[in-house]
Formats: structure tokens, C-alpha cells, sequence
């Protein structure tokens, strides 16, 4: 399994997926790539996507987890530089056009 941004990838699910369906792409990859169940010269690599897998699981099992992941996610896929585009063109309308070091300072 190649690395992954985001544990719906590792489990291979959509965003909007289930509780169940999580639990299911779980079972099903729980199943190939456990330790135990994988060959002796596999099992080093088998036991760090299977940690991979679980860390995944874990967090998408439970609601209150998988809510505060699903935030922090959305906040790190934004486009780059988002907030400075509003920012400018908040300051362009309030006739605040530039900034230097004098109006920066508190009196």
C-alpha cells in the first residue's frame, strides 16, 4: 500500500461514507494485511500498514473523533494562500490599501 494523505484513503472509502462501511473496509483489509496472517518475509511491512489501518479505523469508528479529523482535514486542504486573497480584499475595501511599520504600531 503506497502512503496515503488521509485515513479515508488507507481504507480505501469515500468521505461520505458509513459506520458500517468503514467497519466492513476494515474487516476486509484487517484480514490481508494482519501479521498473523501474511507470510514470515512479509511481516515487517505487513505490521506497519496493518498500524496504518487501525490508526485509521480508530479514529473513523468514532463520531466524536472522526468529526474533529474531518475538520482539521477540510482546514489543511484549503487552497494556499486563501486567507491573504480575503484579507487583501477586505483591506482594499475598508481604504486600508498597504501597511508599513508606522500604522502597525499600537499607541
Amino acid at each position: 500500500m503506497a502512503t496515503t494523505s488521509s485515513f479515508y484513503e488507507v481504507l480505501g472509502l469515500p468521505m461520505n461514507t458509513t459506520s458500517h462501511e468503514i467497519k466492513a473496509a476494515y474487516r476486509k483489509l484487517a484480514r490481508t494485511c494482519h501479521p498473523d496472517a501474511v507470510s514470515m518475509n512479509q511481516k515487517e511491512m505487513s505490521a506497519s500498514e496493518f498500524i496504518k489501518i487501525h490508526a485509521a479505523y480508530s479514529t473513523l469508528s468514532d463520531p466524536g473523533k472522526r468529526e474533529r479529523y474531518d475538520r482539521d482535514l477540510y482546514r489543511n486542504r484549503r487552497p494556499f494562500g486563501s486567507s491573504s486573497v480575503r484579507s487583501a480584499t477586505m483591506a482594499a475595501a475598508s481604504g486600508y490599501t498597504s501597511r508599513n511599520w508606522e500604522t502597525d504600531q499600537c499607541w
